[in-house]
């Protein structure tokens, strides 16, 4: 990837302040925070990816998770590529690591702006969370930051005008054209308890869980549910059954909004919950040996069950 360090301090502009963006910021424009994404991304970027795309984003107000998710897409097919440069070594232009930085460009960006805990000890082009979130930092210095100078930005990343168009055009097959920005229902609770249950996207199921914040490494499905809706400031019952017993419930045929729980089994019998996020998909928590991950919310041969709207 052709960067140098010159281009990266031309670009240079205040201390990002890392952290999560308020409630709803998330769901925006292109420009915005983080659109929903299409079935392309779904099928497209592991989790644990998409994941960190998404976090790091946050960290540029601006920058949307799909500019971040298509140069990880371009630079190394979000790490599945066998090209040298990749997982070890460098490209022939001496780019290394999962986004393809130069050494130097890479070290500036990490100086100036050190990645969160959860990567590598002494920071790594090749380490995945590093990678994603210097890539950030770099983008919102070289103008991204506000949605400023996009295409300025991935230019400064990669200096070829058909980079720039490659980027956006990816990052558009990325978002969903039905973005939960664009649903006026949504309420700022359902914002804000679909904002945390996306960050919690790739860790694993775990029976039981009630995530980090209880010192717990998952959730299991319903641990996840009432977590998101805790942030949202909202107390729900903590197993599925209760959950669907507290309603409100949400009449048969007419259309599920933002933040719906969506259940599965019978009315007597509930063995399953997820967070409805608009565009016929869900954030949920599957089984044991899987990670919490998007998905269609009518998936094949599903038992639906129904849904309801939490409210204060």
């Amino acid at each position: 990837m052709l960067k140098s360090v010159l281009a990266f301090f031309v670009g240079i502009m205040l201390l990002i302040t890392l952290g999560m963006a308020a409630a709803g910021g998330m769901f925006t424009t292109l420009t915005g925070q983080g659109t929903s994404p299409s079935r392309t991304a779904m099928e497209d970027i592991p989790a644990d990816h998409y994941a960190l795309y998404t976090a790091a984003a946050q960290t540029c107000p601006g920058l949307d998770w799909t500019i971040l998710a298509a140069i990880g897409k371009q630079e190394s097919d979000h790490g599945r590529s066998t090209l040298p440069g990749v997982t070890s070594g460098a490209n022939h232009a001496g780019a290394k690591g999962p986004m393809q930085f130069l050494q130097p460009t890479f070290d500036a960006t990490v100086a100036e702006h050190p990645p969160p805990p959860g990567g590598a000890q002494r920071p790594s082009p090749y380490n995945l969370h590093d990678a994603v979130y210097a890539a950030a930092a770099y983008l919102c210095d070289s103008g991204a930051r506000d949605g400023h100078d996009l295409k300025g930005a991935i230019f400064a990343y990669n200096h070829a005008d058909w980079y720039v168009a490659d980027i956006l055009a990816q990052a558009q097959q990325y978002q969903s054209p039905t973005s939960i920005g664009s649903d006026t229902d949504a309420s700022p609770a359902a914002l804000a308890a679909i904002n945390y249950a996306t960050g919690q996207l790739g860790l694993p199921y775990l029976w039981g869980g009630d995530g980090p914040a209880q010192g717990e490494d998952g959730f299991d499905c319903s641990g996840l549910t009432r977590a998101a809706y805790q942030a949202a400031g909202i107390p729900i019952p903590r197993v599925a059954q209760d959950q669907y017993n507290a309603g409100p419930r949400i009449p048969d045929g007419q259309p599920l909004q933002p933040g719906d729980l969506v259940f599965y089994g019978t009315p007597d019998n509930i063995h399953h919950v997820g967070l409805y996020i608009g565009g016929d998909q869900m954030i949920h928590a599957p089984r044991t040996g899987e990670l919490i991950q998007l998905a269609p919310h009518r998936y094949a041969g599903d038992d639906y069950a129904g849904a309801t709207r939490p409210a204060a």
